[in-house]
Order: C-alpha cells, then sequence, then structure tokens
C-alpha cells in the first residue's frame, strides 16, 4: 500500500502548511489500528488529541471554583513604622563605620617606634612648654620675646 500522500501531508504539517482539513485527514489516518511501521512514531502525536478530549480534567465548575477562591483573599495594606523602613540604612552606616575604623586603624603601627619614623615637621621646637613639663608652673612667657604686662599700683584707678 501506498502512503505517498500521508507522507506529503506529513511533509506539509511540519513546515506549517497544512490547512484544517488536511490536520483531520491525519488524526482519522492515525487513529486507525492498523499503521504501517514507518509512520509508527507519529500515530502518539495525532492520537493525543482524540484521548485527551475524552477526559475532562477542570470540570464544568472551575470557573466558579476559581472564583471563589480570589473573591477569599483580600490583602490589607501593613503600616510600616519609620525606624522599621530606615533599618537597611543603619545597617548600611555600620558597615561603612567600620570599614572606616579598621582602615584608621591599620594605619597605626602595632610595634612602638620600631620600623616607624615620624616626620620632622611632626616633632615640636626645643623649649619649654606646658604640655612637656610635670607641672604648670613653668611660665611660657618667660621663654617669649614679649615684655609681661606690669601690674597696676594699689593706688591708681583704672578707667
Amino acid at each position: 500500500m501506498d502512503y505517498k500522500y500521508i507522507n506529503q501531508l506529513l511533509e506539509r504539517y511540519w513546515n506549517g502548511e497544512t490547512t484544517l482539513e488536511e490536520e483531520e485527514i491525519l488524526r482519522a489516518f492515525f487513529s486507525q489500528k492498523d499503521i504501517p511501521a514507518e509512520l509508527l512514531p507519529y500515530q502518539a502525536l495525532f492520537a493525543y488529541g482524540q484521548t485527551e478530549k475524552k477526559a475532562n480534567v477542570l470540570g464544568d465548575d472551575f470557573d466558579e471554583r476559581i472564583l471563589s477562591m480570589i473573591e477569599r483573599k483580600s490583602v490589607k495594606a501593613r503600616i510600616i513604622p519609620l525606624g522599621q523602613r530606615l533599618k537597611p540604612l543603619f545597617k548600611a552606616a555600620a558597615v561603612v563605620a567600620i570599614f572606616l575604623t579598621l582602615g584608621n586603624a591599620m594605619q597605626v603601627p602595632f610595634n612602638d617606634n620600631e620600623g616607624y619614623s615620624v616626620p620632622e615637621s611632626i616633632h615640636p621646637h626645643p623649649g619649654a612648654s606646658v604640655a612637656m613639663g610635670d607641672s604648670a608652673v613653668i611660665d611660657s612667657l618667660q621663654q617669649s620675646n614679649l615684655e609681661p604686662a606690669t601690674p597696676p599700683t594699689a593706688g591708681s584707678i583704672i578707667k
């Protein structure tokens, strides 16, 4: 038996050129029981539609069930306080602060004066200083070129 017409229809079907009537011819052909061995792999493709039409999976009340499920659920808006809204920003600021602190700490040497030199401009000039002395009794005016003011005498009146 020659199945040249069915092969031509299959070729046009794979190219997307068949009409609805021609596809119906293919479905009718593959719904038969005796099909040649070379066309047997295509039978499941065309017989699938006929077997699935018989099984009504959704049912008649499908739309009503879906609509009742949709209507049942109500979504209420939640009020989010300002602190909770800004919590991610607080976390980000804390991370930045930690990184800055660690960066500054990495600049300070771990060993005192080993392999660490202070630039000359940072060293104070030699001379008396209140901060360098043991007590605040040292008069810094003695080291300067300014003359100390003379205290007023007891008999004069300041105007």
